[in-house]
């Protein structure tokens, strides 16, 4: 007999960039998919509104809105503990590719900068449930985007210099059982 787990969460996160941890708000949610065993997929999507602004120390940024916007694809293994139905817990680990989206408003002075990028992402995390459906999520990852080092017609690719840390803790429903 074929069981699948499916899921939603809605995160809230830190952004750590540079070894210095700023907190800030994610908005975003994820929706993946768990078969009977322990490999999954799942399609990841952050919101990080102010991405570039400094809030450690009396600096400001000065320069206006930015944010930073990623959509990934991953593969996930984890395994259930306590069973897929009612009470337990789920330690997993993830990775996979997509989008970062960065996005800075000039101001008055600047022409207003925006890149799309493919990026990869790894992370781990753990669902922690209370019942058949409804638990906690809290996940931590890691965000590189890439770059052609070589501007040809070959397809090249190395990571760029454009890296961050993401932790959230979300609400996580489980359906399907």
């Amino acid at each position: 007999m074929c069981h699948a787990e499916h899921g939603f969460d809605r995160a809230e996160a830190s952004s750590m960039r540079e070894h210095e941890i700023e907190q800030r708000v994610t908005f975003g949610g994820t929706l993946g998919w768990m078969g009977a065993g322990i490999i999954g997929a799942e399609l990841d999507f952050g919101f990080s509104p102010n991405f570039f602004e400094n809030t450690a120390g009396d600096g400001d940024f000065d320069f206006g809105d930015s944010n930073v916007t990623t959509l990934m694809g991953n593969l996930i293994l984890g395994a259930p503990i306590g069973g897929q139905r009612g009470p337990g817990i789920r330690p997993y680990v993830s990775g996979g590719v997509g989008l970062i989206r960065t996005k800075v408003d000039g101001g008055d002075f600047f022409d207003d900068l925006s890149t799309n990028d493919l990026g990869v992402n790894v992370g781990a995390g753990l669902h922690g449930f209370f019942s058949d459906s409804i638990g906690i999520r809290g996940d931590i990852r890691y965000f590189r985007s890439l770059q052609d080092d070589e501007p040809d017609d070959e397809f090249d690719v190395a990571l760029s210099d454009f890296d961050f840390w993401r932790a959230t803790v979300g609400v996580t429903f489980r359906f399907g059982n």
